[in-house]
């Protein structure tokens, strides 16, 4: 792939206005598909969970999942939308082999939701208010899997296999209005956009919004404008981007390559665009099409969706503390600083810190664990933190420190034993023999040792070198394999010379 030309993005800034539209896909959690009964599950055998309705076979007629519409209206709500009295969905036609109905079923001119906004705060405090068109439910589209070229992506590529297991998966697609005014803000408006969306459907528990299997995605459509012309240019849409930080990287790269393009005289071509995590590029997909080249038309099979005013009311009853009020409370109850709360919520462990607390540990001592040690282990693995140990065995394990049982440095070794699968912490320590030797004459007899050992330490803790301690304090730890207590052998230590 050739490597486009790009403007310093502090000069495409100076000549360009950046404008931005977001569509975010929210895969729902459902048991079932949208329209049939197959199962909804990620990672199951390729082509398992599939049948004649959601295949488009001749006879298979759609149901509508009603746990997917009670999941959308309660998103169209929590994005402050209004919810329609009636919607219908309808058939979006295109013919691509990951779509084996030849056209998908969606909603085009009646959504269930639409007329929302979404408030969110950047990292400099500015707060920007983002307008939501419509959020309409949708079924979603197989997997394309592209063989024997070297990027994984379709260019070069020898031959395809499609899974279409995630066909017909419910979806709610999220569709802001135009967004101005971001300038250099742009690429953090759309990771802190998409962030919040995810951190809302996570907290509503309508989808398991991993990224990394694709619960949660984002096309960003973006186009700049001679900066103070109020003439809109043409836009690309860089299509599937699944992570917050490609999507932060996908708009500043945009930026940058439209206004060089721009700036010698080039136009910018209407189309998709594919974003490249390893190179941080994008590169052209195909003519981006217009509404009519859809073909939309009502779906005969399926009756509209006319939720009742007090189901819509009963289901806002039931939505969760506001994601943003949700923060700022937290950040009191545990009296974290700014930079320590932040470094929670870059890191996603916001859930788990808390869970960890309300299974009682210490604020400090579950902030320390999750952003320490264990995501040291998931970003060594390549895995989420919370697939490798529960928050009730972090505060287990944080309890053993706590008590005096485990030290620091033997707790991470109990913690490589729960994640290895041997058990509880208690388990682990019992089974690995790792608690603290708490036994003074034990401890003093290896003191002892090592102070025959080393005479002229000895001498100089006797002359007041206190910090001359520390040779044997390292020989008794040794001697003990660790599990002795640092301050208690240095305090043993001290008296043993003072004799």
């Amino acid at each position: 792939m050739a490597k486009a030309r790009l403007m310093d993005l502090d000069k495409a800034l100076e000549l360009y206005e950046p404008v931005l539209g977001f569509e975010v896909h929210v895969e729902l959690n459902t048991k079932t598909k949208m329209f049939c009964g197959c199962a909804n599950e990620f990672g199951q055998g390729a082509n398992t969970n599939t049948c004649p309705t959601c295949l488009g076979l001749p006879g298979g007629l759609p149901q509508v999942n009603q746990q997917a519409i009670e999941s959308s209206i309660r998103l169209g709500l929590a994005l402050g939308c209004e919810i329609a009295e009636y919607s219908r969905f309808a058939r979006k036609n295109y013919f691509y082999p990951d779509t084996a109905k030849n056209f998908q079923t969606s909603q085009y001119d009646e959504p269930i939701a639409f007329n929302g906004a979404l408030t969110i705060e950047l990292e400099s405090g500015r707060e920007v208010t983002i307008e939501i068109e419509r959020a309409h439910m949708e079924d979603d589209a197989g997997k394309l899997t592209h063989k024997g070229g070297a990027t994984g992506r379709i260019h070069g590529a020898e031959y395809s296999l499609v899974d279409y297991n995630r066909g017909g998966v419910p979806l709610v697609e999220i569709v802001t209005r135009m967004i101005e005014g971001g300038e250099a803000d742009s690429p953090e408006i759309a990771k802190t956009y998409v962030a919040s969306v995810r951190e809302i459907v996570k907290a509503l528990g309508v989808s398991n919004a991993r990224m990394e299997e694709g619960n949660v995605r984002c096309d960003v459509n973006l186009s700049l404008r001679p900066r103070g012309s109020g003439q809109l240019g043409t836009r690309t849409e860089t299509k599937n981007v699944n992570s917050l930080r490609s999507i932060e990287r996908a708009v500043r790269y945009e930026i940058q390559r439209q206004a060089a393009v721009l700036e010698a005289g080039g136009t910018i071509t209407q189309e998709t665009r594919h974003w490249h995590e390893d190179t941080g590029m994008t590169s052209p997909g195909r003519p981006k099409s217009d509404a009519d080249d859809y073909r939309y038309f009502p779906e005969p099979d399926l009756v509209p969706v006319a939720p009742s005013r007090e189901w819509v009311e009963e289901l806002r009853a039931t939505l969760p503390e506001p994601p943003a009020a949700r923060r700022k409370r937290l950040q009191a109850e545990w009296g974290f600083t700014a930079l320590e709360f932040q470094d929670v919520v870059n890191s996603e462990l916001l859930d788990l810190v808390e869970a960890t607390i309300a299974a009682g540990a210490s604020a400090p001592a579950a902030r320390k664990w999750w952003t320490g040690e264990i995501a040291r282990l998931a970003n060594a693995q390549g895995v989420a933190a919370d697939t490798l140990v529960a928050p009730a065995q972090v505060a287990a394990l944080i309890e053993l420190v706590d008590a005096g049982t485990l030290t620091d440095r033997l707790a991470r070794q109990v913690l490589e034993g729960v994640i290895a699968g041997e058990g509880t912490p208690v388990e682990v320590v019992e089974k690995r023999g790792l608690a603290v030797v708490s036994d003074d004459t034990a401890l003093i007899a290896a003191i002892d040792e090592a102070l025959a050992a080393q005479p002229d330490v000895l001498a100089k803790i006797r002359d007041g070198k206190v910090q001359a301690a520390g040779a044997v304090i390292g020989a008794v730890m040794k001697a003990m394999k660790g599990q002795a207590d640092a301050a208690r052998v240095r305090e043993l230590v001290l008296e043993r010379s003072a004799g």
